[in-house]
């Protein structure tokens, strides 16, 4: 299929949606997922990268425990569906994952050789930390990362530019936690922190019950803009 990958690991095969810019090679994007797979909403982010010159690539994290997951962002049954996943899920095991995946966008004839890594959630999470344990990498973006604070102790293992996206009023990240992340990674000077006022958890996801235009906006200008620096 056009929109379907395959990427292969030492513990089998799993699926990834790619979607491609049309003037290529163009550097790569690794999307990554929240607690609802690789679903309509990580797949339109995947489309909005390749309308910005990237060819992006959202990996299906789950595939371990449930591949092919597709989780709606209105239903409480998707959501308690994607909460058991996000438990159970192996954070170790992802890093190799979403490694084996930038190794396989980088090599795609369709791509420069550049790869950064882009996540929500539990994907910003997993950002962080592919960033903070493998070096091949070339740029990092992470919105509002939940439990992020609990590895800033990884934060010295960090070498890729990072941008960061945190809501003031995150529910599921607490301002002393968003406070722990911005001390942690202040001395940095490859580390970008950005705060928006006033907005929730997950501000920027299409559709959701927080989605916030103008913030999202900005935050996704941002994104762009730090891509295309790095990215060169």
């Amino acid at each position: 299929m056009e929109n379907h990958l395959d990427i292969k690991s030492s513990n089998g095969t799993f699926g990834a949606y790619i979607a491609r810019p049309v003037q290529r090679p163009a550097p790569a994007v690794v999307v990554l997922q929240e607690l609802f797979g690789v679903n309509t909403d990580i797949r339109a982010t995947c489309d909005e990268l390749a309308t910005q010159g990237f060819v992006a690539v959202a990996p299906d994290l789950f595939w371990r425990q449930e591949p092919g997951v597709d989780l709606s962002v209105t239903s409480d049954t998707d959501w308690q569906h994607g909460l058991r996943l996000y438990q159970a899920y192996d954070r170790d095991a992802g890093v190799g994952d979403i490694r084996d995946t930038i190794d396989a966008a980088g090599k795609l004839s369709d791509c420069t050789g550049k790869v950064a890594v882009l996540g929500y959630c539990l994907g910003a999470l997993m950002a962080f930390l592919t960033a903070a344990r493998h070096g091949g990498v070339d740029a990092v973006v992470a919105y509002h990362g939940g439990d992020t604070e609990k590895y800033l102790d990884e934060t010295g293992g960090i070498r890729a530019p990072l941008l960061m996206h945190l809501a003031e009023e995150d529910e599921y990240i607490s301002k002393p936690a968003q406070a722990e992340i911005k001390a942690a990674l202040a001395s940095k000077p490859n580390a970008t922190v950005y705060s928006y006022p006033g907005q929730n958890h997950a501000f920027s996801r299409h559709n959701g019950r927080h989605y916030n235009a103008a913030a999202a906006a900005l935050a996704h200008n941002r994104t762009y803009e730090f891509l295309h620096q790095k990215l060169q």
